[in-house]
């Protein structure tokens, strides 16, 4: 009986943070348009699912958010669109493959490696004043690291198109605007994580859960 109770306080967290993902990736909050690609604080809650959650949740909060930006990057396209939906490929097969793993695969990823990281922590016995903005700036840097790193290994060509610059400068953009979106959202991400976080130990919301 404790063991289902305790299956149905995890399902019951992933829902809850599964329908912020959602709700955040539909409003300009979540996915804020930019001129070359999408700044996102959708990743947010995927880190926070992970953190209190777990590795799985985390997992399964990614699965959720890229299939978000699957849809996201389907209906309203950027300039980089064809890196994230596998609708918008212009590589056939191929390009669809690997705009799945960067839409999805980056952000699934995310999730297991920030729970897993935690979990490292709490082992450590690292105080949360010190590990939720820890987590929170890395796990932002981390998923900023995986999409723009993918799509440089994967799409320096139709990037380089898309943009118009030769091949030998997609390195160049692809760090600027590791820089200029990163950065700044990794900055969010330590702020609302650890405010969240320390939040929500604090009513006893959530619980870390093993994976």
């Amino acid at each position: 009986m404790k063991n289902r109770k305790k299956d149905t306080r995890w399902m019951a967290g992933v829902a809850m943070m599964a329908a912020i993902v959602i709700l955040l990736a539909n409003t300009p909050l979540g996915m804020i348009p930019l001129p070359v690609t999408k700044a996102t604080t959708v990743h947010i809650p995927v880190i926070l699912g992970a953190i209190f959650l777990g590795p799985l949740a985390g997992g399964i909060l990614g699965l959720v958010f890229g299939i978000c930006s699957v849809i996201s990057s389907t209906i309203a396209p950027s300039l980089t669109a064809f890196a994230f939906s596998p609708f918008m490929s212009t590589t056939g097969l191929l390009g669809a493959v690997k705009a799945l793993w960067v839409a999805v695969g980056c952000r699934v990823l995310l999730g297991v490696i920030v729970g897993w990281v935690w979990l490292a922590l709490k082992r450590c016995r690292v105080n949360d004043w010190v590990a939720l903005p820890l987590v929170g700036f890395a796990g932002s840097i981390l998923h900023t690291g995986l999409v723009m790193g993918s799509i440089f290994v994967l799409f320096t060509q139709e990037y380089a198109q898309a943009q118009n610059v030769a091949m030998e400068a997609v390195s160049g953009l692809i760090l600027g605007t590791v820089t200029l979106n990163g950065i700044p959202e990794a900055l969010v991400a330590l702020v609302l994580v650890t405010a969240i976080g320390k939040a929500l130990l604090r009513v006893n919301a959530v619980r870390t859960l093993p994976a």
